[in-house]
Parts: structure tokens; sequence; C-alpha cells
């Protein structure tokens, strides 16, 4: 199962589209936080087919709107600042921030721990478990990015464009 990882939009919907049509063929989509309006997890919810997980970031402004946006859409679960999934036979962590993710990675109880917030992307493996932050999505550094998990091999990859 590939499971397609994406943060920090920055409502830039247009590299969103793009983002999400890179991500087809994923059987499972997590947001990583800084959706910023709630106009962004209508997009989400719309362009993606499968189940979407979203936690939280820095600068998630109208968290009401977002919310009720997100309970329009049959396969969007807002999980608030951190979220623990078991996904195709894997143990997933997500949240924003690496201050979280780093111990938690460090601890080996997951197989894939995801944090977004820097706008960096990185794979980095930690004992069992994959540590990946997926870059961004809004191309404030020049590079947009996304990431890519896949559950039968266990192994990440970042795809730019």
């Amino acid at each position: 199962m590939r499971i397609g990882i994406l943060s920090d939009i920055h409502d830039n919907i247009w590299a969103l589209a793009d983002a999400l049509t890179r991500l087809q063929g994923c059987e499972a989509l997590l947001v990583l936080g800084d959706l910023c309006a709630p106009f962004t997890i209508t997009a989400i919810a719309e362009g993606f087919a499968g189940p979407v997980h979203v936690v939280w970031g820095n600068n998630d402004g109208d968290k009401l709107l977002i919310t009720r946006n997100a309970d329009r859409a049959d396969n969007v679960t807002l999980h608030g600042d951190i979220a623990t999934l078991q996904i195709g036979g894997r143990s997933i962590l997500i949240t924003h921030y690496a201050e979280v993710a780093r111990p938690i990675a460090a601890a080996g109880m997951h197989d894939l721990v995801c944090f977004g917030h820097s706008h960096r992307r990185s794979i980095e493996q930690v004992g069992r478990t994959v540590l990946l932050n997926p870059g961004e999505v809004m191309g404030r550094f020049g590079v947009h990015s996304v990431g890519v998990y896949d559950t039968s091999t266990g192994q990440a990859e970042i795809l730019e464009f």
C-alpha cells in the first residue's frame, strides 16, 4: 500500500492540485498541518479519493470552519495535534513538529513518524523507524514536494515538482 504525505500547503491550492496529481495511486493521505484557510481541506477532500488523516499545524486559521468543511467530507478525519494510525499493517505517527517527532521516532515504537513545519524535506532512518518530513507544498523555498511511504517495503521517498 502506498501512502501520500504532504505538509505546509499555506493556501497554495494550485500547487496542492499538482501535489494531489503526483499522489495518484496512493491509497491514503497524511496531511501534516498548515492548511491555513478552510477551502484547503475541501480541495484535499475533493481531490483525493481515499482516506485523509489531518493534524493541525501552527498556521491553521479558522479551525471551526476547517472542521465543518472536513465534517462534510466522507474521507477526512481531523486528529488534533498528533495521531497514531495503523495503516497497511504499519504503525504511523503524524504531527506538525520535529520537536515532537524526533524523540518519538527514537523510541522505536512506530514504523513511520512524519512531521512538517520546517518546510525542509528529509528522510532519516532512526533505528527501526523512518522519520520523514515531506517538505512543503507551498513552494516557499522554490521546490514543492510530497512524500510517499510504501507499507509493503517500509521505504519512503520524496517527490519534487
